[in-house]
């Protein structure tokens, strides 16, 4: 399972506004196991104060290089040399200069001289500073050193305006992280098919009939499966999730069109994996003007939408298939039953009605059941963590019997 545990890891806050999505960043590293040092810059302070940090790292937050007060005069020589990953997040357009120039004028980037860890910058400002030519070739000059720079993410700026320059969200951040400390090949060679996010299903052209389901649990799956060597395709429902990058990502809305895709890549994948909530029911015939509102006993016929996960079992060959069981009672009897009358070889089964798992949470509690007979429940997690469970279930399942998923 994913572990930073024995990690040490230095998070750098510069100042940006986006400076609170550190601390979210630095207790999911926490979560992890990681040991977590940060040092902040003195426009950081202005945005968040050294106690929020210090509490959730549980050690001190070194702010000055010159506090003759503190035993951090020569800490930077010596956090430069344990430290196994510097992250800079959020790296102002400041920042990145300095590092790209050399220049060491206060605990931070002195630090970034000394050390000979990998570095990853997390760039965050308005989207004109990250397009301008300057900041262009202070990050061209980092990542012709060996430095790691993340794309930001595109979207409302707190100028107000639109465009890249958001701080990434903190799974892809981690998902970096892990890619640069916790590097795990084992699925290079697999092509994986991943549905994620809910489907919808037009009532009229302004409703629609949907679910709660937010995407991150196949999301989840598709950074950790990248991460992990494989070739990813994510057919994916309307979420508000950036995209894991390098994932060939497919758009839909309707769970037609989900099925659509799923079958056109099938015979390319060598694992299917249905995380979607889709929409279970459609309006037979919806009305091209949109329905007045507030009639009194509306009454909107209804027919089942296909069952893609059948209809992949039925024709999985030598494929893997995973499904996903989100119920309320009766969770593993509900997801075994679901699991063979589908198909499926495991079956990731949850109790959505419990608070803080399932839907549209960043944790989840599941049960593996596969259909050999194992069942597997995990504890609650980060969906980051789930994701890798379910792969190094698929793993130890395949490598048990020798021609794959044949028992």
């Amino acid at each position: 399972m994913v572990t930073l545990r024995g990690r040490e890891i230095v998070l750098g806050v510069t100042g940006s506004i986006a400076a609170y999505k550190a601390a979210y960043l630095l207790r999911e590293l926490v979560r992890l196991g990681a040991e977590v040092s940060v040092v902040m810059t003195e426009h950081a302070q202005r945005f968040v104060g050294p106690l929020t940090f210090r509490t959730l790292s549980r050690r001190p937050v070194l702010t000055d290089l010159f506090d003759p007060g503190e035993a951090a005069a020569v800490e930077h020589v010596a956090l430069a040399e344990r430290a196994h990953l510097i992250v800079v997040a959020p790296a102002t357009a400041h920042t990145l200069a300095k590092a790209a120039l050399g220049l060491a004028d206060d605990f931070l980037t002195t630090l970034l001289l000394a050390t000979r860890a990998p570095l990853l910058f997390v760039p965050a400002m308005d989207a004109g500073m990250w397009r301008h030519p300057t900041v262009e070739g202070h990050v061209a000059a980092l990542r012709a050193r060996g430095a790691v720079v993340l794309e930001p993410a595109e979207g409302e700026l707190a100028s107000g305006l639109i465009g890249p320059g958001r701080l990434p969200e903190v799974s892809e951040v981690v998902e970096a992280i892990l890619g640069l400390l916790a590097p795990k090949r084992d699925l290079s060679g697999e092509r994986i098919l991943i549905t994620a996010g809910p489907t919808r299903e037009p009532v009229d052209p302004v409703r629609y009939l949907s679910n709660r389901s937010s995407g991150k649990m196949g999301y989840a799956l598709a950074a950790a499966a990248l991460r992990r060597g494989a070739e990813v395709t994510l057919v994916s429902g309307p979420t508000n999730l950036a995209p894991p990058p390098r994932a060939r990502v497919i758009p839909v809305e309707t769970t037609e069109e989900m099925r659509e895709a799923v079958l056109a890549h099938l015979d390319a994948a060598t694992v299917v994996i249905k995380a979607a909530a889709v929409a279970d029911y459609r309006p037979v015939r919806p009305p091209a003007r949109k329905i007045p509102g507030r009639q009194e006993g509306l009454a909107i016929p209804l027919t089942p939408t296909p069952d893609i996960l059948r209809e992949v079992g039925a024709r999985k060959g030598g494929r893997f298939v995973v499904g996903f069981a989100a119920e309320t009672e009766g969770v593993a009897a509900s997801a075994r039953a679901k699991l063979e009358a589908k198909g499926a070889d495991l079956m990731v089964a949850n109790d959505v009605s419990r608070p803080g798992v399932g839907f549209e949470s960043d944790d989840n509690e599941v049960i593996l059941l596969d259909r050999w007979g194992g069942v597997l429940q995990l504890p609650r997690m980060s969906k980051l963590e789930v994701a890798d469970a379910i792969f190094d279930r698929i793993l130890a399942l395949r490598s048990q019997t020798p021609s794959g998923v044949t028992p």
